[in-house]
């Protein structure tokens, strides 16, 4: 199983700096970054862009893979996404991964004075919006006409550094996404059950990752799609479970999940005053120690 962290992008650039270099130090696998214009409790606080935070990142390590956790149509077209990816794809030197999703009903989704989609208009734009990207990422030059999201002669050239294209994880739970997920996909991602993870008891929450995971199995079968091909990443913190209070809290964690078909565990990178407190000692060591504990 992979050990990935998220750092959220809330730190002046010389303190985040270090951090990203410490998260390749520690042997993550990738260190993502979410792709916000600001997020729930941090709303007034300070909060950065994720694409010149990774593009920084990018120059400050040279190992660790790094990528969004999630890129979503709130506020986002895929013309220009594609072009921002692709360059940091060049930067990095071919270390990116793009974590997509259709986007939820906070803050982003009316930023630019709209008003906020429905989970079905959501689900309408995301069924156009990862489709076109995947074709922008795949070629020089891409038309195409669509009801939410076009392109007209859109060039990406030279295209990116991984081919045919950096890898797409797409975060989905409902029936359309999972669909989209066995046809674009690299990757799926959960947080766990989106309408309730954190009033979940912990001791159900393998339950629902697994019956996503079976739905999963079904998109690739209609797509005729071997699911071992999909990386099946677990976003931690959204629920009551708690990996971070000691290395064993994580072993046992970790291994329930890797049992049921999870390759990769992204843990948040502790956040002081923040929904995302934790020991950064048992962080560090977690790191450290407890990828080898579940060999």
């Amino acid at each position: 199983m992979r050990l990935s962290t998220v750092i959220l992008p809330v730190y002046r650039w010389p303190e985040a700096r270090q951090l990203w270099q410490r998260a390749e130090d520690l042997g993550f696998h990738t260190a993502y970054t979410y792709d916000h214009l600001s997020w729930r409790s941090f709303r007034d606080r300070t909060w950065f862009g994720a694409v010149p935070t990774l593009t920084a990142a990018a120059t400050a390590t040279s190992r660790i893979r790094l990528g969004t956790m999630v890129t979503s149509p709130n506020f986002r077209h895929p013309v220009t996404l594609a072009k921002e990816l692709v360059t940091l794809d060049d930067v990095s030197e071919g270390r990116i991964t793009a974590g997509i999703g259709a986007g939820g009903s906070g803050f982003d989704a009316t930023a630019l004075g709209q008003e906020a989609w429905t989970p079905r208009q959501r689900a309408d734009r995301f069924g156009e919006f990862l489709p076109l990207l995947d074709e922008l990422l795949s070629q020089d030059v891409t038309t195409r006409r669509g009801t939410y999201y076009s392109a007209e002669e859109a060039r990406n050239i030279p295209g990116c550094v991984q081919r045919p294209r950096l890898p797409l994880y797409v975060a989905a739970t409902g029936p359309r996404g999972l669909r989209l997920a066995a046809e674009h996909g690299q990757g799926w991602i959960s947080y766990g059950d989106p309408k309730g993870a954190g009033s979940m008891p912990p001791a159900l929450c393998p339950d629902v990752i697994a019956a996503q995971l079976g739905r999963l199995e079904q998109a690739c079968a209609e797509r005729d799609r071997d699911p071992a091909e999909l990386a099946k990443v677990l976003l931690s913190g959204s629920t009551q479970e708690k990996p971070l209070a000691s290395v064993d809290a994580f072993v046992d964690y970790a291994g329930r999940y890797a049992e049921l078909g999870i390759t990769e565990i992204v843990l948040h990178w502790p956040v002081p005053d923040s929904v995302f407190e934790a020991d950064l000692s048992v962080f560090e060591k977690i790191a450290t120690d407890g990828p080898a504990q579940l060999r």
